[in-house]
């Protein structure tokens, strides 16, 4: 499943062919992607402009005219494909479900073989009460996420830290794969117990400074190097490198792999306590 920095470079790519321009026509190809399209969702974007195209954690949220957002989900597999207004648009495949053609010429279409994606159109104060987005924690990349938010956010938890980093109501976005990336760049055990980056009354502890600087670093090399699709494991350092030397000068130890709650976690026993 794309994870933030992938999410994040859909955004950047995406971005100057939504953001003040008018949605022309929109051809929905199906009733439904995960859940079925609101009522009348394709007369309610037609004629609107993209005021602000931007990222809450792993959705893509575009502010129309009409004070509705156009909130969307990649999914599993879903991705974008931008077809530049002087070349001639790409054939239309199977898994192109929602094409939307704008006023500057672009054609841009969302392609979801597996259906996990998801499309749907918030009034402002659906935005406010949504089940998800209105319960994430900050964004990773802001000011608002720092070592102070993050212990205060752990404090007195047992869980283990990944576990925590995992909850998006502790921060928005993080998947499975950058959280054992970051752990490992901070050396702390993903199997710590999340409340030992705090003080007793909820200061950051060093660990929790260390954690909150990897965090945002894997993540803004991650969007340089637009990490997107291919998850090929020598891009990684960590993730999906078991048996494989530790990384970290002079550590010397073997990347481990244990399962966390249904999911793969990848560390050194070495470094990372």
């Amino acid at each position: 499943m794309p994870e933030l920095p992938e999410v994040e470079a859909v955004r950047l790519e995406l971005d100057p062919h939504f953001t003040r321009h008018r949605i022309e026509e929109v051809d929905v190809r199906r009733p439904d992607l995960r859940d079925p399209f609101p009522r009348r969702f394709r007369a309610r974007l037609i004629g609107q402009t993209v005021e602000v195209f931007k990222r809450r954690a792993k959705y893509l949220l575009a502010t129309l005219t009409s004070e509705e957002t156009l909130v969307m989900h990649l999914g599993m597999s879903g991705w974008f494909y931008v077809s530049a207004p002087a070349d001639p648009r790409r054939e239309i495949d199977k898994h192109d479900h929602v094409i939307f053609r704008m006023s500057s010429g672009a054609v841009i279409a969302f392609n979801d073989p597996r259906r996990f994606g998801m499309m749907t159109l918030l009034a402002p104060r659906q935005l406010a009460t949504h089940p998800v987005l209105s319960a994430l924690g900050p964004e990773p990349l802001s000011d608002d996420f720092d070592a102070a938010a993050l212990a205060r956010a752990c404090r007195g938890r047992k869980t283990p830290l990944k576990a925590a980093l995992l909850d998006q109501r502790v921060v928005a976005g993080l998947g499975n794969i950058y959280v054992v990336e970051a752990l490992h760049a901070a050396g702390l055990s993903p199997m710590r117990a999340a409340g030992t980056i705090a003080t007793a009354d909820g200061k950051p502890r060093d660990s929790a400074h260390r954690l909150t600087t990897a965090i945002k670093q894997v993540l803004k090399r991650a969007i340089a190097r637009q990490a997107s699709s291919s998850y090929r494991s020598d891009r990684f350092r960590v993730y999906d490198r078991e048996s494989a030397p530790c990384p970290r000068p002079g550590c010397g130890g073997t990347i481990r792999r244990r399962t966390q709650a249904g999911r793969s976690t990848f560390y050194c026993p070495k470094c990372q306590r």
